[in-house]
């Protein structure tokens, strides 16, 4: 074997070795520019946004700060005539939606649809439900609790709630990113959104879901789960040590 043959197999084990002791930092900083590491399926964040300019460090990075639309606290009377309030639980989820008891249609379709969900997440109590009322002056306590008659929701966190703190209207508009209005019309007092809200433990929209769409029912309930896995990932529980 010639003196060249060696010098060269010398190089190439050199360079052999050089390529597995710097693939994995290379692929790593690759991965972190490329924003693919550490990712996960995640759902959007709705309303307007605001980049004050600061950052903060995650996985190694800095990443610019958000400012996300957030939903206003507010406090109502549930049907039971007990005062609750919204996002009063903040690690909870909660999935909102607007009604009137004297509306047919809408209405009606959300609750239903609202009945088989809720349902399925009894026994999660960071979850909650809110059926909200527009007809703030028709739809007292009483009325509601009438109105749900044929609907039991002690055995879920589900609230149907009237008597607002501020203008429910408002709220539903600025709050909620939902169309809702009085008319003036006796027979349809009121024009509402026909979507569910779903909201993080941040107070932030994560997704409407109309009710007028196909599967948006099932979608729903999807998101749901996946939002609750985003929650415990971004808040994991702490072990207390004694």
């Amino acid at each position: 074997m010639s003196k060249n043959t060696g010098k060269n197999k010398g190089i190439q084990t050199i360079m052999i070795l050089a390529i597995i002791l710097l693939l994995p930092g290379f692929l790593y900083v690759v991965l972190n520019k490329s924003g693919m590491a550490n990712s996960y399926a995640t759902l959007p964040i709705f309303g307007d946004k605001e980049v004050p300019g600061t950052t903060h460090r995650k996985w190694g990075r800095d990443i610019m700060d958000t400012l996300y639309h957030e939903v206003p606290k507010i406090s109502f009377m549930n049907y039971d005539g007990k005062q609750i309030s919204l996002f009063e639980n903040d690690s909870a989820i909660s999935i909102v939606h607007l009604f009137y008891s004297r509306d047919k249609s809408f209405s009606t379709t959300l609750i239903n649809s609202l009945n088989r969900v809720s349902g399925d997440f009894r026994n999660n109590r960071r979850i909650k439900f809110y059926s909200i009322t527009v007809d703030t002056l028709y739809d007292t306590p009483k009325v509601l609790k009438n109105y749900i008659k044929n609907i039991d929701p002690s055995d879920k966190s589900w609230y149907f709630v009237s008597h607002p703190s501020s203008d429910i209207l408002k709220f539903a508009q600025t709050g909620l990113l939902q169309d809702a209005l009085a008319t003036g019309d006796p027979n349809k007092p009121f024009v509402i959104g026909s979507s569910y809200i779903l909201i993080d433990s941040k107070r932030r929209i994560r997704g409407f879901y109309d009710i007028t769409m196909k599967k948006e029912v099932e979608r729903l309930n999807d998101e749901i789960k996946l939002l609750a896995v985003e929650e415990i990932r971004n808040n994991p529980p702490k072990i207390e040590t004694k």
